[in-house]
């Protein structure tokens, strides 16, 4: 039987007034074509559902031909609801973009269906702002699943270049660590994601690749 992996991506379109922002396409096309390949039942949803806004920095200037099939999976999302909790996913990835930081964190149906995959030792991955859906998910027991748990995301490094820190709610990395978690990194603008067990973590849109790549082996293992 083929591995049932749930993706969710954001619904969240702006930053503020001037600045526009959604899920950085790679960080879905890239995991989502790998998971293709190996054959695995793909759902994609969203909090609200509908239309996928994509942040205008992340779409290729000339045409891709390798997103397409990707980019079509995000034209009318399901939302995410209650009744993913009986679906019987294996894994769940969270793709990122700037704007998973508003719709993610707060989102209270992912923080039980992630809790309860988590919960059942199944796969949890996510890159570069995908991290900020586990922040405020915990175990059934009230520990942050993030816990005592090697773990990656965009840096407040980064997150500081991008001049974007007094426009986030919060600064991923910092979270993290304040949840408890042995945060790790690379340096900035690189590829770098981390395995600890079933939890998979990567820093940018350049670690989408090595990111999915360990999903698929921690997945593969189940």
């Amino acid at each position: 039987m083929s591995k049932k992996v749930l993706m969710i991506v954001t619904n969240a379109d702006k930053i503020n007034d001037e600045q526009e922002t959604g899920l950085w396409l790679e960080e879905f096309a890239v995991p989502y074509n790998l998971f293709e390949k190996q054959g695995y039942e793909i759902h994609v949803r969203s909090p609200k559902g509908g239309n996928i806004p994509l942040d205008p920095n992340s779409i290729p200037e000339e045409p891709n031909a390798d997103y397409d099939e990707a980019r079509k999976q995000l034209e009318n999302t399901e939302s995410l609801s209650e009744e993913e909790l009986a679906a019987g996913y294996d894994a769940v990835f969270l793709p990122g973009g700037h704007g998973t930081m508003f719709d993610f964190p707060e989102n209270v149906v992912m923080q039980k269906l992630i809790g309860k995959l988590a919960d059942e030792n199944k796969v949890i991955g996510a890159v570069c702002h995908g991290p900020s859906g586990l922040v405020n998910v915990t175990y059934q027991d009230g520990t942050p699943i993030v816990r005592g748990k090697t773990v990656n995301s965009f840096t407040d490094e980064e997150e500081h270049e991008m001049q974007l820190t007094e426009e986030m709610p919060f600064l991923l990395e910092t979270a993290i660590r304040e949840k408890g978690g042995e945060f790790v990194r690379g340096d900035k603008w690189t590829d770098f994601s981390i395995r600890d067990g079933n939890l998979i973590t990567g820093q940018n849109p350049m670690s989408s690749e090595s990111t999915a790549l360990k999903f698929i082996e921690a997945l593969n293992e189940q």
